[in-house]
């Protein structure tokens, strides 16, 4: 027994020495790409953008936790976290990853040896006239044998890879695993944004809500005070319709802003992974949100090694790159060995002893010879996908640039327009007064109390959505910016 593995080992001696003499890896070997052109240059904004307030450029962006804390919202803080546990989005992102990752290994475990056992037990009759046996003379015809048979036994096998095509498979699947750990990081980071962006929302359209409120109470203040100077002589019954009509038209933008309030509402319980008859979203407040006194922004050069969706970029770059190596290994020759060894018997008590042994050895070289231009053509095509992965790589890292510059845009916009209309809102509410006071007193028409309530009103909801406009801008900012969100999860 002991001399008939040794067949087994030969090979598997003969296999590693080969393996080690046979490195060449054909095909393009990958390289990070070159950071385009204006990474180094250290900013984003394009002559005449406004200026960002609060936001600094840093070589390593870094906030204290993840960077929804930042506007000091627990509520904002709980429904992230719950939505990373349960949203359907971020289940399907990690099942990808898993699938990638294992495909990964599968290619990776046709580089070593495979091993194989075996057990057989068969039934036979023999026809000896098939092999030219007739009988003896005088014997007649010959009796065909039933025979049983018994075989255990297991066969190795190796190729050699001697172009690298496998190792090239193995680079390739490794990098599209890693594609889908970005991908599945970008769905992190885009649940978490989007959870962000609605909770925004929901705070700017409550806020709207309480502002329109203010100004059907106001509107009511007024037709009191109309129908009080009516009743005293002071003002015509027709002085009151144009109270009335600024207040049904007040009124009138009440439902379209609770209409998209509740569809802020039932969007975050979809993100969040809940029916909208099972979860309610939080009621968010502007007034309890926190504007962050500094948001750190990478610099462009620090931008490319953040972001999630540049990164999977880059590993299907990678995958690209490799798939080439895949192609071009498939033209060269290949040698592949293998070594069976069987033990056979008639009877199960001697399928072990020493003369039922039997053993192969096979050694085989393929080349390709005539294809009819296939080996060709998919080298072709497979350096053609590396060429459209360069220029999606390169259209990803544009788009990242294009987009942090447009928030940073949006956010000195905000500033610009916050600032004219808190001078608009108290320009408003003193001519709103001064109408009202003049109208009380007699001595002002109800059309202009009428015309400075509708401008108050107007100036307000105008502050409460811009300022929840430059709520949502640094929300994009933080995700644009690829901030910090893997304490999260």
């Amino acid at each position: 027994m002991p001399l008939s593995i040794k067949p087994l080992r030969r090979l598997a001696a003969s296999a590693s020495a080969l393996a080690l003499a046979g490195c060449a890896t054909v095909g393009p070997s990958f390289k990070p790409p070159e950071a385009p052109r204006g990474a180094a240059a250290g900013g984003y904004a394009m002559a005449g953008d406004s200026a960002a307030p609060g936001v600094t450029l840093s070589p390593d962006a870094r906030v204290a936790g993840p960077w929804w804390q930042a506007f000091g919202s627990p509520e904002l803080d709980v429904v992230i976290r719950q939505a990373v546990a349960d949203s359907p989005s971020v289940d399907e992102a990690r099942a990808t990853l898993e699938k990638a990752q294992a495909q990964a290994r599968a290619t990776r475990g046709a580089q070593f040896v495979q091993a194989d056992a075996k057990a057989l037990a068969e039934r036979e009759r023999i026809n000896l006239a098939a092999f030219g046996f007739s009988g003896f003379p005088g014997q007649g015809s010959v009796s065909n044998p039933t025979i049983n048979l018994y075989q255990v036994g297991g066969s190795v096998s190796y190729d050699l890879d001697l172009f690298g095509g496998r190792r090239r498979a193995t680079e390739r699947d490794n990098a599209k695993a890693q594609s889908a750990a970005r991908h599945a990081d970008a769905a992190y980071l885009s649940l978490s944004g989007n959870i962000a962006l609605q909770a925004m929302r929901i705070a700017s359209l409550r806020g709207q809500i309480q502002a329109t409120k203010a100004i059907i109470a106001d509107d009511r203040r007024v037709i009191d005070m109309v129908q009080r100077a009516e009743a005293a002589g002071g003002q015509a019954h027709s002085a009151l319709s144009g109270g009335v009509a600024q207040l049904a038209e007040d009124e009138s933008l009440l439902p379209p802003l609770q209409r998209d309030l509740d569809r802020a509402r039932h969007q975050m319980a979809l993100l969040a992974g809940k029916s909208p008859a099972a979860w309610t979203a939080p009621d968010f407040d502007l007034a309890r949100l926190t504007v962050p006194a500094d948001v750190p922004v990478s610099l462009p050069s620090q931008l490319i090694r953040n972001r999630p969706d540049i990164q999977a970029a880059e590993a299907d770059l990678h995958a690209a790159t490799a798939a080439v190596g895949v192609a071009v290994a498939a033209q060269y020759p290949n040698i592949r060995l293998s070594a069976v060894l069987t033990q056979e018997g008639l009877q199960p008590g001697k399928l072990f002893e020493a003369d039922s042994a039997a053993w192969t050895i096979l050694g085989g070289v393929t080349a390709p010879v005539f294809h009819g231009g296939t080996l060709k053509a998919e080298r072709r095509a497979a350096e053609a996908d590396a060429r459209i992965a360069l220029a999606r790589y390169e259209q990803t890292v544009l788009k990242a640039f294009v987009q942090v510059s447009d928030v940073l845009s949006d956010l000195g916009a905000d500033r610009l327009a916050i600032e004219s209309l808190e001078l608009v809102n108290r320009a408003a509410e003193q001519g709103a007064a001064d109408s009202q006071n003049a109208l009380r007193l007699g001595g002002g028409p109800m059309v202009d109390v009428v015309q400075s309530q509708r401008t108050l009103s107007r100036a307000r909801r105008a502050l409460v959505e811009a300022k929840g406009r430059r709520m949502s801008d640094l929300v994009e900012l933080y995700a644009a910016t690829a901030a910090d969100w893997r304490t999260a999860r």
